[in-house]
């Protein structure tokens, strides 16, 4: 029998038990229940009232620092700060995320690689941008690319199961998953072992190389989720799930009324793709290098979501070819007038207002007409605000308060 290891000592369990009981009483005030019911209304495509969710990110580190936890072993100060950032939800960031009364355990699965490892040129500034060292130089390298292969540990789950089940059991619905956020990245695993200037340039000069590549990415993610089906390894994600580059995936349309809870396909589950690093190429090139890959993909889900901070306005009658498409990122630097006009209500205007609001003094009344030009020009879309990609607050954590504040005046005036 596998032993659990880092137990959980008799002072951290007090200190996460007590974390998780004031989670259960979050999660049973009735306002949990109305958010996750709009969540639904909202993800069918009915304009309950504009969504709002906040992803502090980069920005955790200033509103829950290490220093703020008392556990004393490693993995309790993990379980620990799960449980404090959703308290801190409640308390402090005041949009419709659902505090549900729930302990995940996470299945024991690795996936491998593809074969060669990015390697990047380190920035010599903390948080800075690092640059790519590719290791894919010419068109034979793509030989050494291997597709990638899933490992199950039932027994190190069973464990984790276990240890949850004793420890919250008897306060929180302790829930095995396995793989419930499905997402492709084609260009992101491309570009980071060819490197992004080269793989721009190869749409000119060695377009044959690209397309092979594509072509190899795309068979290797259809192999990946084959192995997630034969291991039986999916798991719903019509709840909490974190979904596309922004969103959840409450619906009242997934699973298919034939699914079997048991055995999880795909055609029961969201999923999504992005090109981040297409947003500076032509509607054709991105129509021509990444869009039928992914497009083959997505086709098996049941809702697709598509985009991340790539401009798409200029790119939106090919990205309504994606089947089952539901939701779509508009990223800060899009013409929200130009695709408010285009998404009408068939698909969910999922927002990215700019993060870099929340840097510097904060300008409420400059924010408020920032959001209320948006709102505005989408009264007739099905719209959500993700607040995303802040990598600092510049150790102001109130600036979320603030933000969320003020967008939650604006949506209840709308």
């Amino acid at each position: 029998m596998r032993t659990i290891p880092d137990p959980i000592g008799a002072h951290d369990r007090m200190i996460l038990r007590d974390l998780a009981s004031r989670v259960a009483e979050i999660a049973s005030l009735p306002v949990m229940h109305e958010r996750r019911e709009m969540w639904k209304r909202h993800n069918r495509l009915e304009r309950v009232r504009p969504m709002i969710l906040v992803f502090p990110e980069g920005s955790w580190r200033e509103l829950l620092p290490d220093a703020v936890l008392q556990c004393e072993g490693p993995r309790a100060r993990e379980m620990e700060w799960v449980l404090r950032s959703r308290i801190y939800y409640r308390e402090h960031i005041h949009d419709d995320t659902v505090i549900e009364r729930s302990w995940v355990v996470n299945k024991a699965i690795t996936v491998s690689g593809w074969g060669l490892e990015a390697r990047h040129v380190p920035s010599t500034e903390t948080t800075g941008a690092w640059a790519f060292d590719p290791v894919i130089k010419t068109q034979d390298d793509l030989t050494k690319l291997t597709y990638p292969q899933v490992t199950y540990d039932a027994e190190a789950t069973q464990c984790r199961l276990d240890e949850a089940q004793e420890l919250f059991g008897d306060i929180l619905d302790v829930k095995l998953r396995g793989i419930s956020h499905i997402s492709f990245h084609l260009m992101n695993v491309y570009t980071g072992l060819r490197g992004l200037e080269q793989t721009l340039m190869d749409m000119y000069d060695h377009p044959e190389m690209l397309h092979q590549a594509m072509s190899f990415l795309e068979e290797g993610y259809r192999y990946l989720v084959r192995q997630y089906v034969d291991l039986n390894l999916l798991s719903l994600n019509n709840d909490e799930t974190y979904h596309s580059s922004g969103g959840v995936g409450y619906s009242t349309e997934l699973p298919q009324p034939d699914y079997d809870p048991q055995y999880i396909r795909p055609c029961d589950m969201w999923s999504s793709a992005e090109s981040q690093e297409l947003d500076g190429v032509s509607r054709a090139m991105h129509a021509e290098f990444a869009l039928p890959y992914e497009k083959r993909l997505l086709a098996p889900f049941g809702l697709n979501g598509y985009g991340c901070c790539e401009r798409l306005d200029d790119k939106l009658d090919i990205v309504f070819t994606i089947p089952h498409l539901r939701r779509i990122s508009i990223s800060p630097f899009a013409n929200v007038d130009r695709c408010a006009e285009k998404l009408q209500s068939n698909f969910i205007f999922s927002w990215k207002p700019h993060p870099a609001h929340l840097v510097g003094p904060f300008d409420a009344d400059h924010v408020r007409r920032y959001i209320q030009h948006t709102l505005d020009v989408t009264c007739g879309c099905v719209i959500e605000m993700i607040l995303k990609d802040t990598h600092t607050c510049e150790h102001h954590p109130e600036r979320f308060t603030q933000w969320t504040d003020v967008a939650r005046s604006a949506v209840e005036d709308c």
